[in-house]
């Protein structure tokens, strides 16, 4: 992130449900950040809290073994770090749709269910996510509405139907701290 500007305040984008459709709520800067002067180019940005208790592994242990759940039950937590390629890789004719279904269902089965048929990429889950854009630059595809993000920008993606679409022409590669939350 030494690309970012000093003072560099995130920028958030929350989602939400309205009249039972995915939209954004919020977009722009963190309002909870801080330029700390007495530390010159220290700055903290609180970008969302959440209530529940964590607990601390009592074992030592793989916690993400090989072809387990991805997606965390109520409480749990998740922390994936994804790379999307241009979405011309899937438009290429040499793309092979189905093989790629079927190494999704392989390597993570319950997020790889969480996909509608239908709607190529459109998935959602029941989980608060922390989405921040390590390198690149994707888009958020809501039910309605698209989000153009960038290096540095973070989404707080509250349980929403949605689709990550790389329209660049270079890989985005993501940061995702997904948190298990009870159905609404």
């Amino acid at each position: 992130m030494s690309a970012l500007d000093y003072p560099y305040v995130p920028r958030r984008v929350v989602t939400g449900v309205r009249d039972g459709r995915s939209v954004f709520v919020s977009d722009g800067p963190t309002p909870n950040s801080h330029h700390y002067a007495s530390i010159p180019g220290m700055t903290t940005s609180v970008l969302h809290l959440t209530a529940a208790p964590a607990a601390l592994a009592t074992a030592d242990g793989e916690t993400a073994p090989s072809r387990g759940r991805l997606v965390p039950a109520p409480g749990e937590t998740s922390l994936v770090i994804v790379t999307f390629p241009p979405d011309s890789v899937f438009m290429s004719a040499d793309f092979d749709g189905p093989a790629a279904g079927a190494e999704q269902f392989d390597f993570a089965p319950d997020f790889a269910a969480s996909f509608e048929p239908d709607a190529p990429g459109k998935h959602q889950t029941e989980t608060i996510d922390y989405d921040i854009v390590l390198d690149g630059e994707i888009w958020l595809e809501l039910d309605d509405e698209t989000a153009h993000l960038r290096t540095g920008d973070v989404v707080i993606q509250t349980g929403t139907r949605h689709a990550w679409r790389n329209n660049g022409d270079r890989p985005a590669t993501m940061c995702f701290v997904l948190i298990g939350a009870t159905p609404r």
